[in-house]
């Protein structure tokens, strides 16, 4: 391995202007360089020459994988094409940070996972939201053992409203409703109960936005081994007035926390009185898992979110879509 880490970007698109973001902060990191980016789009392959000067620029991942000395490549692209682009790049002999979710089907999360061990390869997924302040700080309390035993974590984000012209609304592209800001609450769930998964139950709803073929309302319950019992609840039909992101219960007292708020609630109770705390969140810092990526090609370490949990994630979204359709609890091999 060379001094510093040479990288390529595959999709320079303009949604969240995520590939010029993972280039500035890996750079940011030290030990790396941005060599080449790949895009079809001639106007987003110029703005990646305008943000930084010196890249090669190609039309298509094969290419950029022929010509380009890249070690590694980011994977920015729409969800049905993380799979196939990921393979090529570990067969090519790259290392690939995909963005999430890391793909659609388990069995692509297999493939990938295999592949990259017989090559000696990283895969790993940037599910950056495990680094939010607020998911730090719930994970701290409860980990401090302040609201007892957690029996029950709920997580959501449930809104009126959906972008029906744009690529996350075709499920043929996306996957569904879940693998939207559902697998970042599926993986935070997962996260916080550690315990392996029995079975998940799944809901669906389409009722209001016909234009789209994406579900209207997605809900999971995932059943755990140790009695706990976590839901996922991703709605573009509810108009609620109170943004709630958490509810988790203890037995010594529980978790609230709204979308808005820089605060959690910490509810608990002795002696039949209730005390409510208020703790600031803590501050969001993505830096390291940019650092966890030149650990673990330079050093050896783990990566930053190692593959199997984020293929975790994808099985427990699997099975919300087979449960909604069946009407039966799905079993996870494994958990």
């Amino acid at each position: 391995m060379a001094e510093k880490l040479k990288f390529g970007v595959c999709g320079y698109g303009g949604s969240f202007n995520m590939g010029r973001r993972h280039a500035t902060w890996l750079m940011e990191a030290g030990r790396s360089e941005l060599v080449a980016v790949c895009d079809p789009d001639a106007e987003r392959q110029e703005a990646a020459t305008e943000d930084f000067p010196g890249i090669e620029t190609y039309d298509d991942l094969e290419t950029l994988l022929e010509r380009s000395d890249a070690e590694l490549v980011f994977i920015v692209t729409p969800h049905n094409l993380h799979a196939p682009q990921a393979m090529a790049c570990l067969e090519a002999g790259r290392h690939v940070v995909l963005e999430k979710p890391m793909c659609i089907t388990t069995k692509e999360a297999d493939d990938m996972m295999d592949l990259a061990d017989q090559n000696g390869l990283m895969v790993t997924v940037f599910h950056n939201r495990r680094w939010d302040g607020d998911y730090l700080t719930i994970k701290k309390v409860i980990d401090s053992g302040q609201i007892g035993e957690v029996f029950s974590v709920r997580g959501q984000q449930a809104k009126f409203g959906m972008q029906t012209d744009w690529w996350r609304a075709r499920k043929a592209i996306t996957g569904g409703t879940m693998y939207d800001w559902g697998v970042h609450i599926t993986d935070w769930v997962l996260g916080l109960v550690p315990s392996k998964i029995v079975n998940v139950t799944g809901f669906s709803q389409k009722r209001v936005w016909l234009d789209a073929d994406v579900e209207d309302e997605v809900w999971a319950i995932i059943r755990f081994d140790n009695g706990t019992v976590g839901e996922v609840l991703l709605s573009h039909i509810r108009n609620l007035r109170q943004r709630r992101k958490w509810e988790i219960m203890g037995t010594d007292g529980n978790i609230t926390h709204d979308w808005r708020d820089r605060h959690i609630e910490v509810t608990t109770h002795q002696d039949n009185r209730l005390t409510t705390e208020y703790v600031p969140t803590e501050s969001t810092d993505y830096g390291p898992f940019y650092e966890g990526i030149l650990s673990c090609v330079f050093d050896g370490g783990e990566p930053p979110v190692p593959p199997e949990s984020a293929a975790r994630a994808i099985a427990v979204i699997e099975a919300q879509m087979q449960s909604a359709e069946t009407g039966q609890a799905i079993e996870i091999p494994g958990g």
